[in-house]
């Protein structure tokens, strides 16, 4: 498992509706921004990369991702000095593969 729940469940405060709720906007929201994240670098459009990177950046952190966050914080950073853009390339579809992996164990372990 690679992600973590301590975050939501202590803002939830025993809420259990309130931990499906934001793991459902998080299964909602993450996948398309991750998927025009990709649709930007494409067109390598650094600003965006980095708009959307820093959008991801608290969605992966609030499921308790720590390298999904780091990852998405360097992406971000990398995007908005537009410098590396290599590294950029490589660490997009190594996020991507990271966040599918929790949806995949979100899916399963909820039942969605």
């Amino acid at each position: 498992m690679i992600y973590n729940l301590d975050k939501i469940n202590e803002m939830a405060e025993g809420d259990e509706e309130f931990v499906r709720s934001v793991i459902a906007v998080f299964l909602e929201e993450v996948p398309q921004d991750l998927n025009e994240l990709e649709k930007v670098l494409e067109l390598k459009d650094y600003t965006r990369v980095y708009k959307l990177a820093h959008k991801i950046k608290p969605n992966v952190d609030l499921m308790g991702m720590e390298q999904s966050h780091a990852m998405a914080l360097e992406i971000e950073t990398l995007g908005r000095n537009m410098e590396n853009v290599s590294e950029i390339d490589r660490l997009v579809p190594l996020l991507k593969k990271d966040v599918n992996q929790v949806i995949t164990e979100l899916k399963n372990d909820f039942n969605l």
